[in-house]
C-alpha cells in the first residue's frame, strides 16, 4: 500500500478501536492490523462480554430454581440446555463485533486481519508496521503508530495448559458439559466469576489463591462481605495456599495444596486465573528502540508516546489497572490530544466492579489505604435490607460504604457490594470527578424507592443524617 495513514494502530480491542473511531471522528486517516477475525480484542470476543452473558444466564437459572417460587412464580425444577446458554452467549459476541465493524466501515477505517509488527524507525520519512496476514507481509505507513495489542494470561509452571483439563478463561467460556468439580487457581476478578458462573450451574467449585488477603485493591470490609456470600453459595475458597504440583489422571487431574490448606484435590477441569500480562510478543519493540519500564510495561509521557518520537501506546501495555474501560479512556483521549485538545483520564476515580452475585463496586480509597496515608476519614454505610426497592426485589445482601473526609465532607471512597453494584457506582465517580461532597449528594434528590437512594442514605451517614438507617 502506497497510502501514508495519519495513525496505523496495532490492536483492535477495547483501546484500539475507539482510539481508531475517536481518531477518524476528528477527520484523521486510520488504518488498524488486528489478529482476530473479529474486533474487539480479548474483553469482547473471550472476557468481559461472554462472561457477563454467563453470568446473568447463569443468574436467571439460579433464580428461577431457588426463588421463583417466593414470589408466587411456580414452575417446574428447571433444567439446563447448556447449549442452547453457549449459543445465546455467542449470538451476544457475534452482534457487537459486527457493530465495531460496521463502526469501523461508517468512519472509512482500514482494517488488516493479521499480526502486526513495528519496523524500524529511519530518519525521514514515515513510520512502518509490518503487517503479517493469510495472503503474505503487507507494509503500512503512518505518520503515527498506537500500540493496543492488550493482555494475556499468565501461565503458572508446572500447570501446562491442554485446554481441556486445563485451561484458561477462554477455555472455562467453551466449556460443553458441567464440570464435576472445577479448581479455580487464582481469586481475583475473572476466577470468582466464572467460579461463580459454574458453581450456578450444579459443578462443585474450589477456589485456589496464592494471596492470604483475597482482592487486595478491594476495600477489606466488602472483600470480606463477598467471600462469606460465596461460600454461602457453596463455593470453597482456600486463601494463603499455592498449587505445588499437579497430576494427571483417568478421572482428571490431581493437585498438591501448600500452604494454609494442605492436600490433594480431585478434579476434571483446572482454570487458571492468577492475572495477566502485556502483550508484547512479537511487536518488535527493541528494533524501534521503545523502552520498558521495570514492570515490563510500555513506558509512556501524558500523550501516551513512547521513548520512540510518534509510537504511541495505551491500554494494558502501560501502566494502570488492566480493564477495558481504562484502555477506552486512554484510547479517546489520545486521538483527541492529537487532534490539539487536551483532555485527561484520572488514574485515581477508575471504578473497579466483580460481577459475582452479589456484585461489588469500587472508587477511589480504600479504608485501609487512607488508614496507610493518616488521612483522617468518617465512614457511612447503609445496608440493603433497608432499602424499599432491594426488599421489594428481594435482593437485601450487601451495603454501600462511603468515606469522606470530617472536616470538608469531601467524598475519598465509595465500595458497594448488593444488586446493581455495578451501575450504582456511576453515581459515586461522576460526583467524585467533580470533587463533589456530602453536601452535593445531600442537595441530590434521588427517586423513590430505588437502589441509589442506599448511595445518598449511606453518604449522609457519615455524619450522622441518614433518615432510614
Amino acid at each position: 500500500m502506497n497510502s501514508i495513514y495519519d495513525l496505523v494502530i496495532i490492536g483492535g480491542g477495547p483501546g484500539g478501536y475507539v482510539a481508531a473511531i475517536r481518531a477518524a471522528q476528528l477527520g484523521f486517516t486510520v488504518a488498524v492490523v488486528e489478529k482476530r477475525n473479529a474486533l474487539g480484542g480479548t474483553c469482547l470476543n473471550e472476557g468481559c462480554i461472554p462472561s457477563k452473558a454467563l453470568l446473568d444466564s447463569s443468574e436467571l437459572f439460579v433464580q428461577a430454581r431457588d426463588k421463583f417460587a417466593g414470589h408466587g412464580i411456580i414452575v417446574e425444577p428447571p433444567s439446563l440446555d447448556l447449549g442452547k446458554m453457549m449459543k445465546r452467549k455467542e449470538d451476544v459476541v457475534t452482534r457487537l463485533t459486527r457493530g465495531i465493524a460496521s463502526l469501523f466501515k461508517k468512519n472509512q477505517i482500514t482494517l488488516v486481519t493479521g499480526t502486526g509488527r513495528l519496523g524500524k524507525p529511519t530518519a525521514e520519512g514515515p513510520l512502518q508496521v509490518i503487517a503479517t496476514t493469510g495472503e503474505g507481509e503487507q507494509t503500512l505507513q503512518g505518520k503515527r503508530v498506537l500500540l493496543a495489542t492488550g493482555s494475556v494470561a499468565i501461565d503458572i509452571p508446572g500447570l501446562p495448559q491442554d485446554g481441556a483439563l486445563v485451561g484458561q478463561a477462554r477455555d472455562a467460556l467453551e466449556y460443553t458439559t458441567v464440570p464435576e468439580h472445577l479448581v479455580v487457581i487464582g481469586g481475583g476478578y475473572i476466577g470468582l466469576e466464572l467460579g461463580s458462573v459454574w458453581l450456578r450451574l450444579g459443578a462443585k467449585v474450589t477456589v485456589v489463591e496464592m494471596l492470604e488477603q483475597m482482592l487486595p485493591s478491594t476495600d477489606q470490609e466488602v472483600t470480606a462481605a463477598l467471600l462469606k456470600s460465596l461460600q454461602k453459595q457453596g463455593m470453597t475458597i482456600h486463601a494463603g495456599t499455592r498449587v505445588a504440583g499437579m497430576e494427571q489422571t483417568k478421572q482428571g487431574v490431581e493437585l498438591s495444596l501448600e500452604g494454609k490448606v494442605t492436600e490433594t484435590l480431585s478434579c476434571d477441569k483446572v482454570l487458571v486465573a492468577a492475572g495477566r500480562k502485556p502483550c508484547l510478543e512479537g511487536l518488535a519493540l527493541d528494533q524501534a528502540g521503545v523502552k520498558l519500564d521495570e514492570t515490563k510495561r510500555i513506558v509512556v509521557d501524558a500523550d501516551y508516546q513512547t521513548s520512540t518520537p510518534n509510537i504511541y501506546a495505551i491500554g494494558d501495555l502501560i501502566h494502570g489497572p488492566m480493564l477495558a474501560h481504562k484502555a477506552m479512556d486512554e484510547g479517546v483521549v489520545f486521538a483527541e490530544r492529537m487532534a490539539g485538545e487536551h483532555p485527561v483520564v484520572d488514574y485515581n476515580l477508575i471504578p473497579g466492579v466483580v460481577y459475582t452475585h452479589p456484585e461489588a463496586a469500587s472508587i477511589g480509597n480504600t479504608e485501609e489505604q487512607l488508614k496507610a496515608q493518616g488521612t483522617p476519614y468518617k465512614v457511612g454505610r447503609f445496608p440493603f435490607m433497608a432499602s424499599g426497592r432491594a426488599r421489594a426485589m428481594d435482593n437485601v445482601d450487601g451495603f454501600v460504604k462511603v468515606l469522606a473526609n470530617p472536616e470538608s465532607g469531601r467524598l475519598l471512597g465509595v465500595h458497594i457490594i448488593g444488586p446493581c453494584a455495578s451501575e450504582l457506582i456511576s453515581e459515586a465517580v461522576t460526583i467524585m470527578s467533580f470533587d463533589g461532597s456530602i453536601e452535593d449528594v445531600a442537595l441530590t434528590m434521588h427517586a423513590h424507592p430505588t437502589l441509589s437512594e442506599a448511595f445518598k442514605e449511606a453518604a449522609l451517614g457519615a455524619f450522622g443524617k441518614a433518615v432510614h438507617a
